[in-house]
């Protein structure tokens, strides 16, 4: 009796402690019956628990859904307000879902005013990690930037899309892509590249050294030419399926983590493609600016670019209203972020990636371009639900009081507030390109990196400044020097010891040009090689690679892979001195780590008297070359019997 009464005892804790396991589990969850219907429509397609704000807003779409009334039965959702549009095809609901509300799926259901109905069935899920936790890019990251199209080709399949695109989670989206053939020959064609190829070759980017991966727009881009670059939206929600679909998506990001890389997204709020779905039925009547234009199919009116005009105090209202309101260009129409809606979408969908994926950080295309105060409150809504993420902005000015008056923290005489961490450093680009290349003279040559680092006293902080040789749009750097290697390791080593956060781009680290014409894009935009099924050459494996690109890439990697630890670089205090006989000396110094980055115009044999350099108290001290591994003791001279940088550190 003793034995079965203590049986039944365990038995009891067993349920109960299982029971309790169960109620753990679940208590973030709610059930209820849902019929797991879907409109055409409903955006942001899902959402979250756990947020600061409280409030949400759909963007429904579906045949005379204006017509309805939507209402929700799940405990501690309430609707708050909905609003009809233009169309009678839309409907806006603002919702607010309570502190206490659990995770779980329920039904929107809407009544015409025949009694009849339509069912939508939303999820509120839980979140994945807390917002803390989301750390974005800071100056101890080297960012490598891709444009996915033209890195590898890892899934054929996909190559020319599909009629019908499956990349929601919440149904299909039933179009006819527009472009779907391979041409690598064309230089504006898309060339097959995709999501799994970045994928694919993460350990060839991490061994490199590089610590996050910026993607140009992986979005759809069903536009009928041109397609791959990203920058024409058709869908702000949606996976281009010629790059794959959302779940290669979150296995790019998980991979990147599994690696402590960060995964960085190009997006895009000032304007969307001409093919973008609501082009066909706009909502409002300022959905888009100059929309009218568009409907009776007038003349397009395009930005005037002057981007001065939002700093300008004299600036007409004419020119800030061309330059914020005009197209980008005539396939990209202006998104109208003054409309509430509008903003309110454009801020949702970007959280709605962060958490989807679980980012590193966003950054923004065309920063200048939209509405400068809703792009203020974008950025403080995402800073605000992820305080330690990050957001650069792209200014393509080389006027530093432009980018600077960009970055939080600015002391602008407007008091405009930008809550914006990071800006792209466009007048250090010059500065580096103009510096490396001109004959030493007084106001030319090595000066303009002299005075162009000099400017870091108006950033308000010059290590969250985003710095770079090349990108997407700009001429490849091997170009940009004349196609002399040595200029380029002068160029690339300066500018990873900077105070900043330096962004590479793929192929820089193989010498890829667009020399044969310059300043093209397409041609900027060239196959990685070995990315594709019977390339003769391939990068990854060294297999072909000329012994100048070999160079280039193992010098890559060894300055990449020092910094990566090297707190002086990261964080350290900067001493820079004024070029003396062709050569240029910068200093990065924390603690007991001092790395000493030296460039050496000079063609013949030169000696230099080391002690101008006195102050930084390195005398006596011995230094390791990062590249070559050769000691050299800091004396009263050091003599270079070429031209060349340097990178010294007195690290072990």
């Amino acid at each position: 009796m003793k034995l079965f009464r203590n049986i039944l005892s365990l038995l009891l804790f067993i349920a109960l402690f299982f029971s309790c396991k169960n109620e753990e589990s679940l208590k973030n969850v709610s059930e209820v019956s849902v019929s797991n219907t879907t409109l055409e429509r409903v955006e942001p397609p899902n959402w979250w628990i756990g947020f600061k704000n409280t409030t949400l807003q759909l963007l429904v779409k579906d045949d005379t859904i204006g017509a309805s009334k939507p209402s929700i039965n799940y405990r501690g959702v309430t609707i708050d307000k909905f609003y009809t549009a233009r169309s009678k095809n839309y409907l806006f609901i603002d919702i607010t879902i309570d502190e206490t509300v659990k995770a779980g799926k329920f039904d929107i259901t809407f009544t015409f005013d025949d009694n009849s109905k339509k069912t939508h069935t939303y999820e509120l899920k839980s979140r994945e990690k807390s917002a803390e936790d989301y750390i974005g890019f800071d100056s101890s990251d080297a960012i490598y930037l891709i444009t996915p199209d033209r890195f590898a080709n890892a899934d054929v399949t996909n190559d020319n899309g599909s009629v019908n695109s499956k990349t929601k989670d919440t149904g299909t989206s039933v179009y006819f892509l527009k472009e779907t053939t391979i041409n690598r020959a064309d230089d504006y064609a898309r060339h097959g590249g995709d999501i799994k190829g970045i994928t694919n070759h993460i350990d060839y980017i991490y061994d490199m050294g590089f610590t996050a991966i910026w993607s140009t727009p992986l979005l759809t881009n069903n536009m009928p030419r041109s397609s791959y670059h990203g920058y024409a939206i058709t869908d702000l929600y949606e996976i281009d399926p010629r790059f794959g679909n959302l779940a290669d998506y979150r296995v790019l990001a998980d991979k990147l983590r599994e690696k402590g890389m960060k995964l960085i997204m190009d997006q895009v709020a000032n304007h969307c493609g001409s093919e973008h779905w609501w082009m066909k039925d706009l909502p409002f009547e300022d959905w888009v600016n100059y929309q009218q234009n568009f409907l009776k199919k007038g003349d397009l009116i395009t930005s005037n670019h002057r981007r001065t005009s939002n700093q300008d105090s004299y600036a007409s209202k004419q020119d800030k209203k061309e330059m914020a309101e005009g197209w980008f260009v005539p396939t990209m129409p202006d998104l109208n972020q003054k409309n509430p809606f509008m903003a309110k979408y454009i801020i949702q969908n970007s959280i709605w990636w962060i958490e989807t994926i679980g980012l590193g950080g966003i950054r923004q295309d065309t920063y200048p371009y939209p509405d400068k105060n809703f792009m203020s409150n974008w950025a403080g809504a995402i800073m605000n639900e992820y305080p330690n993420f990050s957001i650069v902005g792209e200014e393509w000015s080389y006027n530093p009081l432009l980018v600077g008056y960009w970055q939080n923290g600015a002391k602008n005489k407007d008091g405009y507030v930008s809550n914006l961490k990071s800006t792209m450093d466009f007048p250090m680009q010059k500065a580096m390109v103009d510096g490396i290349n001109e004959v030493e003279s007084w106001d030319t040559g090595l000066v303009k990196l002299y005075e162009g680092l000099a400017n870091d006293f108006h950033y308000a902080t010059p290590k969250d400044i985003m710095v770079f040789l090349d990108n997407h749009d700009k001429s490849r750097l091997f170009t940009e020097v004349k196609e002399d290697v040595t200029k380029a390791k002068m160029a690339l080593s300066y500018m990873l010891v900077l105070p900043r956060i330096p962004q590479i781009y793929y192929g820089t680290e193989i010498l890829m040009n667009d020399t044969a014409k310059p300043g093209d894009h397409g041609l900027i935009r060239t196959d990685f090689p070995g990315g594709w099924n019977g390339d003769q050459v391939n990068a990854f494996t060294e297999t072909g690679l000329s012994k100048d690109k070999k160079e280039m890439q193992n010098f890559t990697k060894k300055i990449l892979n020092y910094r990566k630890s090297s707190k002086a670089i990261h964080e350290g205090k900067t001493v820079h001195f004024a070029p003396f006989m062709g050569t240029y000396f910068l200093f990065r110094i924390k603690d007991d780590e001092t790395v000493v980055h030296i460039i050496n115009k000079n063609d013949k044999p030169i000696r230099i008297d080391l002690k101008r350099y006195a102050e930084v108290g390195l005398e006596g001290k011995t230094l390791k070359n990062i590249i070559t591994g050769e000691e050299f003791v800091w004396g009263d001279v050091i003599n270079f019997k070429e031209k060349g940088s340097i990178v010294l550190t007195t690290k072990n």
